[in-house]
């Protein structure tokens, strides 16, 4: 049996969580305060993901560059691919919030969108 001790950060509590694991199946779960401490315990010890926020060089815009970010969650262990897709990426301005910049990124089925405006 393997034991795990996370920070939730599922909500401002930071609750301090002791997960109880036999391969990937979770057996137990002590030290959460609410139901959200539950759910993102058992799925960061089985499948981890992050929301990935950066920025991409935007050319003839009244700023250099946009910041953007993952639509949605992505793989953990997929985000320095991740990291290096929107560091390759070049935009022409205008760019508008909302705006894919890379669709699919590394073939997760999530967007990295554009998070502000640039004229």
């Amino acid at each position: 049996m393997e034991k795990r001790e996370i920070t939730c950060i599922g909500c401002p509590m930071g609750c301090q969580i002791a997960v109880e694991l036999e391969g990937e199946e979770v057996l137990s779960i002590t030290g959460n305060t609410c139901a959200i401490g539950d759910r993102y315990a058992r799925k960061e010890v089985t499948h981890p993901e992050r929301t990935v926020t950066s920025t991409v060089v935007v050319t003839g815009g009244k700023k250099e560059r946009v910041p953007v970010k993952t639509a949605g969650d992505i793989p953990k262990d997929k985000i320095f691919e991740c990291m290096k897709a929107i560091d390759a990426v070049r935009v022409d301005a205008p760019v508008r919030i909302g705006d894919i910049i890379i669709p699919d990124v590394v073939g997760t089925g999530i967007n990295v969108v554009a998070t502000n405006n640039i004229d």
